[in-house]
């Protein structure tokens, strides 16, 4: 049975993770559980299709990482583990009624390779109100009905603890890879070493430094998000949609009069957890002037989460040219939760020589890598 080690258990490495144990893999899962990591301030939205963005390889990504949730879903639930995935439909507010017409066919247009979509309808600005009562008047909207919500670290939770049930060892700590010879052949923690076949390395941004003694300079830079959680427990949530409003911000609802509301994109920053008072301003200010009900809500924490972008802004995954028995996936930016964790279950199978459905050389590890 071949040994693979996983470093960094975020979204990505413990659905890698999981998926190389489904195969009965021999695995072991590494993480340092550093405060900021991505997956725990990700707010959870998975719904790729009505972003503009043309790069039409990332559309591929985060088109077949919704697709394949339920099929996640399915398998984690059969192992006992809940994740928070709800599929709530998502409203997108406009005042200008062209822009969601070309948001409405474009929509349409995706549709027709992605019945996950689901319904498609237009809401007036009362509809609008009665789905999600906390909004100011006055939005016209497009409600799409096949998007869904996801708690990020209850969804890693899972992950994790499946990988386990399966027979994955977890190890908490800092690893350092081990290298001979052109080859990476395992890694220690501590002053335990540990072997294995190939070594996968989804350590987010933290992933520069652990890769640094190998002569690489890995091209990923952070940037960082600050997202608030609000509480209101007389609110009845659960079935509330998602919200984006024509900014680049969202609310999102959850069970229990629980609303998170984010979030920042800040680059050019240090790995830094503290919350700003800049951020938390950027964030409640947008917030209020789209939803000013949520005013009266309680304040309940703040969470700081660094998200790791590659060049281009496109997401890279596969071995790394050079070295042998290694592995990487990064660069997911703010698409972390929606293309994680179908990211994590494509790699697996590249690492066990099964064919992929996405083609991994439009998301080629050698263009975030400089050799030094």
């Amino acid at each position: 049975m071949n040994r693979y080690i996983v470093i960094g258990g975020g979204i990505v490495g413990s659905s890698v993770a999981f998926h190389l144990a489904k195969e009965k893999a021999n695995v072991i899962l590494i993480d340092r559980e550093d405060q900021g990591r991505a997956t725990d301030a990700a707010a959870g939205i998975i719904c790729p299709w009505t972003s503009q963005r043309r790069n039409k390889k990332w559309y591929a990504l985060a088109k077949g990482g919704a697709a394949f949730y339920p099929y996640l879903i399915e398998q984690l639930q059969a192992y006992g583990h809940q994740t928070g995935y709800k599929r709530v439909g998502v409203i997108c507010l406009h005042y200008d009624s062209d822009k969601l017409q070309s948001m409405e066919e474009r929509v349409y247009k995706r549709r027709e390779e992605a019945p996950e979509i689901g319904e498609v309808t237009r809401l007036s600005s009362e509809e609008v109100i009665t789905r999600f009562p906390v909004l100011s008047d006055g939005y016209e909207a497009i409600y799409v009905s096949g998007a869904a919500r996801v708690d990020g670290r209850a969804l890693r939770r899972a992950l994790i603890h499946a990988a386990i049930q399966l027979g994955t060892t977890y190890v908490k700590g800092s690893a350092t890879l081990l290298h001979k010879n052109g080859r990476v052949i395992g890694a220690t923690v501590g002053n335990e070493r540990f072997e294995a076949d190939a070594v996968v390395v989804t350590a987010g941004v933290w992933a520069k430094s652990l890769l640094l003694p190998l002569g690489i300079h890995f091209l990923i830079t952070p940037q960082r998000a600050q997202i608030v959680h609000l509480q209101h427990p007389e609110q009845h949530t659960d079935h509330w949609p998602v919200v984006m409003p024509p900014n680049n911000q969202y609310l999102l609802a959850f069970p229990k009069g629980k609303m998170v509301v984010g979030a920042t994109h800040e680059d050019g920053v240090d790995i830094d957890c503290r919350v700003t008072a800049g951020g938390l301003y950027e964030v409640l200010h947008k917030a209020l002037t789209i939803a000013p009900h949520l005013a009266d809500w309680t304040h309940v924490e703040t969470r700081v989460g660094f998200r790791p972008h590659a060049p281009n802004f496109l997401p890279i995954f596969g071995s790394v040219p050079q070295i042998e028995g290694l592995y990487v996936a990064n660069g997911l930016g703010a698409s972390g939760l929606t293309a994680g964790p179908y990211v994590g279950a494509e790699l697996a199978k590249m690492i066990l020589g099964q064919s992929t459905t996405l083609q991994q050389s439009d998301y080629d590890v050698a263009q975030a890598i400089q050799f030094l």
